[in-house]
């Protein structure tokens, strides 16, 4: 029976979808923007062979708008470079790249609907940037977790928050609560002085409030940190998240039925609110999560698959809208590459997409409404194009053949066209 190693790279969108505009982001495009200040600020042209050579150059021309094409074009030139400095042809694997069904450009709606189940329904948002709680519900905390109050209480960048308001939290033992604009309550909190347990625990009782009041709040998040002040506060690996569950059994749930292994490597078990998943690794930062991946890769049984989440790409620099930062690490995980596929079997498929996008070039620090690629290497394909994909779901649709369970209600197989 096959495996399948799919690789999340969160956040890394290929260009704005066809209903941006609904979403304020007509012009975002992660990859193309990000390299384009790259090369501004550092006089270099981002470099990502294996990547290149699995179809990503080639997906994202495809799903990149004439104009902003032509622009890079123009400042690769302006700095004495060409195309072709930046360009690998695709010469191995199949390639493509997928637009959102669901509603949303949030992690959950994204990962949902590449195991199957788009969501088509809205999510509730607390849309008051500066209050972003209302009394009742600060109050309704208050009585549930049996704080005296809470600190921020407003749309925030974690990093950012926690700088602002971490001496205070450590000083007056009050939990940091803030959002964003996606469908979630993030609760930030030192892990020596609040307690690793004790943020769990909050986290707990306030999802537990959500859904009592019923307001269809996708996740609680709890945010741990470490350090002294904000010179050294840092954010660590114990992040958990308390998703709701996918309104119907995604194609990780019917592997699970079936008798085969899903193991999380990261947040994904977190996503999927820890249903269709049989084992899960966490780790913190990239390089840990690839060397997480690969342990797995080398002793998985056969009908498993491995799905990874690499946070990282989001968090550290979507997010913090350092594009720079961004290039640089996608350099890194593309010098990684090789060490994966070479460990795979015969049999094996690797997925490399993303659930969103986050151009760090955007104004703002939310999510860009974007297209996201496709790149599917089995070492028998050869440079096959997949073209423009109508929902991440095609991606499920995909795996359902592969590991043989039902068909799921949403998406087009593109296994097909890989033989």
């Amino acid at each position: 029976m096959a495996r399948a190693i799919i690789i999340v790279l969160d956040s890394f969108g290929v260009g704005y979808a066809d209903d941006a505009d609904k979403f304020g982001d007509l012009g975002a495009n992660t990859f193309i923007n990000l390299a384009q200040k790259y090369l501004a600020t550092e006089e270099k042209v981002i470099q990502l062979p294996q990547l290149g050579a699995m179809g990503l150059h080639e997906l994202s021309k495809q799903s990149t708008s004439a104009d902003t094409w032509q622009q890079f074009e123009a400042s690769l030139q302006a700095h004495n470079k060409s195309i072709d400095d930046f360009y690998f042809a695709p010469s191995k694997g199949a390639y493509g790249y997928m637009a959102e069904l669901s509603t949303g450009k949030d992690t959950p709606s994204g990962h949902w609907e590449m195991a199957g189940v788009p969501v088509l329904f809205d999510w509730g948002y607390f849309s008051d940037k500066e209050n972003a709680f209302s009394e009742c519900l600060k109050s309704a905390i208050q009585d549930k977790t049996g704080f005296t109050g809470i600190l921020g209480n407003c749309h925030a960048s974690g990093t950012d928050i926690i700088n602002a308001l971490g001496a205070e939290h450590i000083k007056t033992g009050l939990p940091i609560c803030y959002t964003s604009a996606d469908s979630v309550f993030q609760i930030a909190a030192h892990e020596e002085h609040f307690g690793l347990d004790n943020l769990y625990r909050c986290c707990e009782q306030v999802r537990e409030l959500l859904d009592e009041e019923d307001l269809n709040i996708g996740r609680v998040i709890a945010r741990p940190f470490i350090g002294n002040d904000a010179s050294d506060f840092e954010r660590t690996g114990n992040r958990r998240d308390y998703s709701v569950l996918p309104p119907s059994a995604t194609v990780l749930d019917k592997v699970v039925e079936s008798g085969g292994e899903v193991i999380s490597v990261g947040k994904i078990a977190d996503i999927f609110a820890h249903q269709g998943i049989t084992q899960k690794t966490k780790a913190t930062g990239i390089e840990a999560l690839v060397d997480a991946t690969l342990a797995h890769i080398k002793t998985a049984k056969d009908n498993s698959i491995i799905f990874t989440n690499l946070v990282n790409f989001d968090q550290d620099f979507g997010h913090r809208r350092d594009a720079v930062g961004y290039a640089k690490a996608l350099e890194s995980f593309d010098r990684r590459l090789p060490e994966l596929i070479k460990q795979m079997q015969a049999d094996d498929m690797l997925f490399l997409t993303a659930d969103h996008g986050c151009d760090p070039t955007w104004p703002g620090n939310d999510h860009t409404r974007e297209f996201v690629p496709l790149l599917a290497y089995h070492h028998l394909i050869q440079s096959t194009p997949l073209g423009e994909r109508a929902t991440f779901a095609d991606l499920g649709q995909t795996l359902s053949e592969l590991f043989n369970v039902d068909s799921m209600a949403y998406g087009t197989s593109f296994l097909a066209q890989m033989k």
